[in-house]
């Protein structure tokens, strides 16, 4: 089918033929009709079929429509129509300026047409502008456009067309709820036109359709993973170490146009960057913290052909849209199965073919399985010979990662760009079997104890004594330095000719008196330390006394006339029987804390209970 053929406006064919659209693609011929008359749009498409046009043809032409009706009308009641608004969300930066651009050709033939974008990472200022001129297409991330919502400056309620591009990579990035928050506050589903596409339609994405679309048409078009049919594949078995010498041998073989190269971390996509700046491929590198405006510049001299090589994390495997890529090099594989899929889709684009290069190295070729199941097909296996590839001298070989890039380059960044937290060499935090990564401690142990040296003669450490209030009170210096350990001296060779049993006890007996201090069995005990004298028992009259009495008589005031006093003030003294003397009992032990602690808790109930009674 051919665009001509469809329902559309002259000024809508315009800004079709300028973006070279003749013939529908698959997508575009079963979306349109349905979308071009109003309905709800639940699409599966596979990335790079053209799902993009869908949508934006569909916006100008009911733009355009609602813009003649207005002109039909009277100059004061034109006046108060308003046009359609549509708000197009997507899930990073880099797909919304994409599909600005496309909007931007499209609508050539409109002039009146006006378009915004907003996303995060740049100043409010430049937004702020085009929000008050006004837009009639918002184009923008979750984020951002929920901050304008906030602030008061986009309404949602003037929304009557919302278009969600790649719904299934914005729940995976944690969008879901932004995007239920945005339906809430939008007019009910049979007043708006809402359109939906997913490379997948997962749970999420139907649940999400049957909440908030009207009786959506339901459409698949090719699974993305067919998208691999189109690409000529290769894979290489290398070590890690060898990994970049074998690259630059298949980029002076394929001397491809231009290439994306895809890496798992931020740290190797700079260095890769940097080693190819040297041996003479002119090469930039992208990922998430890079600014804004220099990842939008490196983007554009990308698509412009400027620049021919890119070398990109994940960040840009979605959105990136590269007219006439040749070439995709996996440098590692894609810990996402998924990924594989998005990455290589780069190329072969709108039904032409590309090449896909993968180097599988002993750190991410456990994931390859994973993605040979989810494209339902082997991966070819290229072999690497002087004569298929011939050598190629590495101009960078002898530069290390901190001679290749500025420490201002990577220094306030995260070498990770997924979510594994990884060092500048892409290894995990730590080494294996938790093993330190200190020089020292990776020299083999001798295989043999060493020979016994003579003594040496060591003066005795120094003792110093510390005057504090405890040490003064008992009279006894109090040293600063601790017993050593007791140390045997069994090799590891010795312990290593034990039984099972026999080393168990040897390290009971070891890990038993490690760290006492070694006292001589004749050496006299210490005396148990006397216990304080008990206190004396309150006096007649005193435990009785109020709270009242006892504060008056702590400030040396009189206390006030209570119940028990004479009329001049003072208190009648009760007779009181004598009281024996306890016999002092003998010092004991200090209790543990296990034992003192209930005797504690009676002392404390006995005390409060006494003093209840007394204020009674």
């Amino acid at each position: 089918m051919k665009f001509k053929e469809l329902p559309l406006h002259e000024e809508v064919i315009k800004g079709i033929e300028s973006a070279g659209f003749v013939d529908c693609m698959p997508v575009q011929e079963k979306v349109l009709p349905g979308a071009l008359q109003g309905r709800d749009i639940m699409a599966q498409s596979k990335t790079g079929s053209g799902k993009t046009a869908v949508f934006l043809i569909t916006l100008l032409q009911k733009f355009v429509n609602a813009r003649d009706e207005a002109r039909k009308l009277p100059p004061e009641e034109a006046f108060k129509v308003k046009l359609p608004v549509a708000l197009i969300i997507a899930p990073t930066r880099e797909l919304a300026v994409q599909i600005e651009d496309d909007a931007r050709i499209l609508s050539s033939g409109i002039p009146d047409f006006r378009i915004g974008c907003f996303y995060g990472g740049v100043g409010y200022a430049k937004q702020d502008k085009q929000v008050l001129e006004g837009v009639d297409l918002i184009i923008g991330t979750p984020g951002r456009i929920l901050d304008f919502q906030q602030m008061g400056k986009l309404h949602f309620k003037t929304v009557d067309t919302f278009v969600i591009d790649e719904a299934d990579r914005l729940f995976d990035m944690g969008f879901y709820p932004d995007i239920q928050k945005m339906f809430k506050m939008m007019v009910v589903r049979e007043q708006r036109q809402t359109m939906l596409f997913s490379a997948t339609l997962g749970t999420r994405v139907r649940n999400l359709a049957w909440d908030y679309m009207n009786n959506p048409l339901e459409i698949e078009v090719q699974p993305e993973e067919i998208t691999v049919n189109l690409i000529t594949q290769g894979l290489y078995h290398v070590a890690k170490n060898e990994k970049f010498d074998l690259f630059l041998r298949i980029m002076a073989k394929e001397n491809p146009t231009n290439a994306l190269i895809f890496t798992n971390t931020k740290a190797k996509a700079v260095e890769i960057s940097k080693r190819l700046n040297v041996n003479g491929y002119t090469t930039q590198y992208l990922m998430g913290d890079l600014p804004q405006s220099k990842r939008l510049q490196v983007i554009n001299r990308m698509k412009s052909g400027e620049l021919r090589f890119l070398v990109a994390t994940d960040v840009a495997a979605r959105g990136l849209q590269i007219d006439d890529l040749e070439f995709v090099v996996n440098y590692d594989i894609p810990e996402d199965f998924e990924s594989y899929v998005h990455r290589i889709g780069r190329t072969a684009r709108a039904g032409k073919s590309g090449k896909a290069i993968m180097l599988a190295c002993e750190q991410f070729v456990y994931g390859l399985e994973a993605i040979e199941n989810y494209i339902q097909m082997k991966i070819p296996v290229l072999w690497a010979d002087e004569e298929t590839l011939p050598p190629v001298e590495d101009k960078s070989a002898k530069m290390r990662f901190r001679d290749l890039v500025d420490e201002s380059e990577y220094a306030s960044r995260s070498n990770s760009s997924g979510p594994r937290s990884r060092n500048a060499s892409g290894r995990g935090k730590g080494a294996p079997g938790g093993r330190p990564r200190s020089g020292d401690s990776r020299k083999p142990r001798p295989s043999a104890p060493r020979a016994a040296s003579a003594p040496i003669e060591r003066p005795a450490p120094r003792t110093t004594t510390k005057s504090t209030p405890r040490a003064q009170a008992s009279g006894k210096p109090v040293s600063a330095t601790r017993p050593k350990p007791v140390r045997n001296d069994k090799s590891y060779n010795d312990i290593q000719k034990m039984d099972f049993e026999e080393r168990i006890a040897y390290y009971k007996q070891v890990y038993s008196t490690e760290g006492k201090p070694t006292v001589a069995s004749d050496a006299p005990k210490a005396s148990p330390k006397p216990t304080q004298k008990p206190r004396p028992r309150p006096q007649a009259g005193v435990q009785g006394d109020s709270w009242e009495k006892t504060q008056a008589k702590s400030k040396g005031k009189q206390p006030s006339r209570t119940q028990g006093s004479t009329p001049q003030g003072k208190p009648q003294a009760k007779p009181q029987p004598k009281q024996q003397a306890r016999p002092q009992s003998k010092p004991q032990a200090k209790p543990t804390a296990v034992e003192a602690a209930p005797q504690k808790k009676q002392g404390l109930l006995a005390r409060l209970f006494k003093r209840k009674k007394g204020d009674a």
